[in-house]
C-alpha cells in the first residue's frame, strides 16, 4: 500500500482545515489536507465572511487580495414581521478593520485561502482524496487511511484533524461521544431572481406563512425557508406551486420570483443538527468546526466559530508539531479555549430556535413583533450588541506572528 509522512493531515478542505492548513504552514509545519472533491465548486455552503475573520486577514496580511473576489457588503441587520421592518445589528458600530459581513461564494474564499497555503512548501491539498479511517499505534492515533482515483493509501502524521463537517467520517472512527441538542427545523435552501432597489432590504421575513431569510447576492436572492423537521417530503408531495405560495404568503414582493422555481432540483436540502463532541480529541486526533460542534444556521456563525477554532489550533500546536512533541495537553488545551464559545452559542442557537422559529412556523395568523426587536429598532445604540454577537463572536481569536515562524506577506 501506497503512504505517505507528514506532521499534521486534515481531513476536510473547507474554512476550518483550510485555515488550519494555511497557518500551520506558515509556521513551516508539513501539513496535508484532504479534500473529497476536485473543486470547491459547492452551492449553498455558508458565504459569510464576518468582521472578525476579515480582521484576521488583515492581520495575516490577506485581506487586499481577498477583497478583490467578488462579495456584497451587509452593513445592518434589518427583519421585516407582518410587514413592519425591525433595525436590529448596526456592523457600523464594531471596532473592526471592516465593519460588514462579506457575502463571498465559499469557493471564492476556500481558493483564495489555498491559493495562499500553497506559497508554503511545507503545504500540500490533495482532492478528490477522502479520509476514510484512522490508524491506530498502541492506542494512540497516527494517521489516516486515505483514497483517491488510484486507490487506498495510508497517511503517517504526528496529529490528524477532522475537519470533515457535521457528518465527519473521523469523528464517527474515533468514537468520541457526541451529545445531540436537538433541531426543530430543516431548511430549504433556493436562488431567486432580484431586482435592483434602493429601498430598504430586509435580511429576513416573518409571516402568517413562517419565516423566509433573504440575502442580498447581487442579481439574485439567496433564499432559507426553514420548516418544521421531518417535513421535507411532505413539503415536495404538495407540489411546486404550492411551496412557491408558501414564499410568497411570507414575502407577497416575491411571488413574481417565484415562478423562476420550475425543479425541486433547484431547492437544496440542509438538515440541521445543532450537537457538540463531549470531549474533542485524543491522544493524536483533534476534532475542530463542525466536527466539533455541528451549528444551526441561526446568525450564520457556524463558519465564524470554524475559522476560529483554527486559528487556536494552529496558535497552540503549531509550535508543538515543529519540534513533533504534541500531547494530550496541548490537545486539551485546544478544547479548553474554544468549547466555552461553541456551547453559549448553541445555547442562543437553541433559544432562538424555541422561541422565534418555532412560534413563527406554527402560527396561521399575523404574527406580534417581540418587544426585543421594538427595543433594538428604537435605540440604535443597543444594535452594536448583536452586532457583535453575529460579526464576531464570543473569544475571538487573533493572529500574532510567532517568532520562529518563517512567514512571508503575500
Amino acid at each position: 500500500m501506497r503512504s505517505l509522512e507528514t506532521q499534521c493531515v486534515i481531513s476536510g478542505g473547507g474554512p476550518a482545515g483550510m485555515m488550519a492548513g494555511y497557518l500551520l504552514a506558515r509556521q513551516g509545519v508539513d501539513v496535508i489536507v484532504l479534500e473529497k472533491h476536485a473543486d470547491f465548486l459547492r452551492d449553498f455552503r455558508g458565504d459569510t465572511v464576518h468582521p472578525s475573520t476579515l480582521e484576521l486577514f488583515h492581520e495575516l496580511g490577506l485581506l487586499t487580495g481577498l477583497l478583490t473576489r467578488s462579495y456584497q457588503k451587509i452593513r445592518q441587520v434589518s427583519v421585516t414581521v407582518a410587514g413592519q421592518g425591525f433595525n436590529i445589528a448596526d456592523f457600523g458600530r464594531l471596532s473592526t478593520q471592516c465593519k460588514y459581513i462579506a457575502m463571498m461564494p465559499q469557493w471564492d474564499f476556500l481558493d483564495y485561502l489555498a491559493g495562499a497555503a500553497r506559497k508554503y512548501p511545507g503545504f500540500k491539498l490533495l482532492q478528490s482524496t477522502k479520509a476514510e479511517d484512522l490508524i491506530y499505534c498502541e492506542g494512540q492515533i497516527v494517521g489516516v487511511r486515505a483514497s483517491d482515483k488510484e486507490g487506498s493509501f495510508a497517511i503517517h502524521a504526528d496529529l490528524t484533524i477532522g475537519a470533515d463537517g457535521r457528518d465527519s467520517t473521523l469523528r464517527n472512527a474515533s468514537g468520541l461521544e457526541v451529545k445531540d441538542l436537538g433541531a426543530p427545523i430543516d431548511v430549504f435552501w433556493m436562488r431567486l431572481p432580484r431586482k435592483p432597489t434602493k429601498a430598504p432590504e430586509s435580511l429576513g421575513q416573518i409571516g402568517s406563512g413562517g419565516f423566509l431569510v433573504q440575502i442580498n447576492r447581487g442579481d439574485y436572492w439567496q433564499c432559507a425557508l426553514p420548516f418544521p423537521k421531518g417535513a421535507a417530503d411532505v413539503i415536495r408531495a404538495e407540489g411546486l406551486q404550492a411551496f412557491r405560495q408558501r414564499i410568497s404568503a411570507i414575502a407577497p414582493e416575491l411571488a413574481e420570483a417565484t415562478l423562476a422555481l420550475t425543479s425541486w432540483d433547484q431547492v437544496k436540502l440542509l438538515t440541521v443538527q445543532v450537537n457538540r463532541l463531549t470531549k474533542w480529541w485524543r491522544d493524536g486526533f483533534l476534532c475542530i468546526g463542525d466536527a466539533a460542534h455541528a451549528m444551526s444556521p441561526v446568525g450564520g456563525v457556524g463558519i465564524n466559530l470554524a475559522i476560529q477554532d483554527a486559528v487556536a489550533t494552529a496558535r497552540l500546536l503549531g509550535p508543538s508539531l515543529l519540534t513533533r512533541s504534541v500531547g494530550p495537553k496541548g490537545l486539551s488545551q485546544v478544547q479548553k479555549r474554544r468549547a466555552w464559545p461553541a456551547k453559549v452559542t448553541q445555547k442562543a442557537q437553541v433559544m432562538a430556535h424555541r422561541f422565534i422559529l418555532e412560534p413563527a412556523l406554527n402560527t396561521k395568523s399575523p404574527p406580534r413583533p417581540p418587544f426585543f426587536l421594538k427595543l433594538l429598532d428604537k435605540f440604535s445604540v443597543l444594535r452594536g450588541l448583536p452586532a457583535r454577537a453575529i460579526g464576531i463572536g464570543l473569544r475571538p481569536e487573533h493572529w500574532r506572528e510567532p517568532p520562529h515562524s518563517n512567514s512571508s506577506f503575500g
